[in-house]
């Protein structure tokens, strides 16, 4: 039995409260997972999960093993970073968390930078705007944009994240172009579900705006917006790092381009700088060097 593998699992059995979850997450049959913990509680001569058709939970054994097993797992873990400090090459795995529109629009191609210069590092990315629990997901670094990240986490920001309207060209030769932030209301706006779905505000030297518009589609994703607007189905406030190469190509026109939104903050969240792996400290390096040299 590779003992530590099974420490791994069943720390992980610990945090999902499941033996099937556990085994997608780290890409292994059920089977497998039970055979590790059915030889871990053999060693240990302990049993150390009650199950239930409903649930798993740890037994009191469990409780004081799963305390040893994450202390074992952490100085594991400094000792490969203070092994791979000394040779050549970075190794082990990353588990990342990101919005699908940042994913498709720079993450994938950051990523494959990143392994090119330390392909021992495998990652793993779980692509969603739903926040996770870092902790509990085992989750290494997510990406966030936003002006008020978790006071839970440790922030740290890699860029400004600025807005920007946009409309196909269709749509405003059928539908005209707003000249002023308040004449949205009498427009088809499309807005993000989870951020900025009723109230838009816009600033112009020392004018300020605040519009309450009517969004007739929203979506949970800024890509899906963002076509939607190629479309010709509205108007849409997207991120620049999305929409620019569309604007470049004229599939999309800015909209009250005198006026300008709010920037949010790219931050990358990661739970603790405690027995932080020496390949989350240079993957966090990467990016901050990566995205300041970045002009959306």
């Amino acid at each position: 039995m590779d003992k530590l593998t099974a420490m791994r699992i069943f720390t992980r059995i610990a945090s999902t409260g499941s033996f099937s979850a556990t085994a997608e997450q780290m890409s292994l049959s059920r089977a497998m997972v039970t055979r590790y913990i059915s030889e871990l509680e053999d060693w240990l001569n302990q049993r150390l999960l009650q199950r239930t058709t409903r649930k798993v939970t740890l037994t009191e054994a469990g409780e004081h093993f799963l305390v040893r097993c994450e202390q074992i797992l952490a100085l594991t873990e400094e000792t490969l970073d203070a092994a791979a400090t000394l040779g050549s090459e970075l190794r082990g795995s990353l588990r990342l968390t990101c919005s699908a529109s940042f994913a498709y629009a720079q993450m994938a191609a950051a990523i494959a930078d990143f392994q090119a210069l330390h392909p021992k590092v495998d990652i793993d990315m779980n692509v969603s705007d739903v926040s996770i629990n870092l902790i509990e997901a085992r989750i290494d670094v997510a990406i966030r944009i936003s002006n008020n990240p978790d006071p839970l986490l440790i922030a740290r920001k890699l860029a400004n994240c600025a807005s920007v309207l946009v409309a196909s060209p269709e749509y405003l030769a059928r539908y005209g172009v707003p000249a002023s932030p308040e004449a949205l209301v009498n427009h088809r706006c499309m807005s993000h579900a989870i951020t900025g779905k009723y109230l838009w505000q816009f600033t112009r030297a020392d004018e300020f705006a605040k519009v309450e518009i009517h969004s007739h589609f929203s979506a949970n994703d800024a890509a899906v917006l963002l076509h939607a607007a190629i479309a010709g189905n509205g108007i849409s406030l997207q991120p620049r790092y999305l929409a620019k190469d569309y604007i470049e190509a004229g599939k999309l026109v800015p909209v009250l381009a005198d006026w300008t939104v709010p920037d949010l903050a790219i931050n990358a969240l990661y739970p603790s700088r405690q027995h932080l792996p020496l390949r989350v400290r240079t993957f966090l390096d990467f990016l901050v060097q990566r995205f300041e040299a970045e002009f959306w």
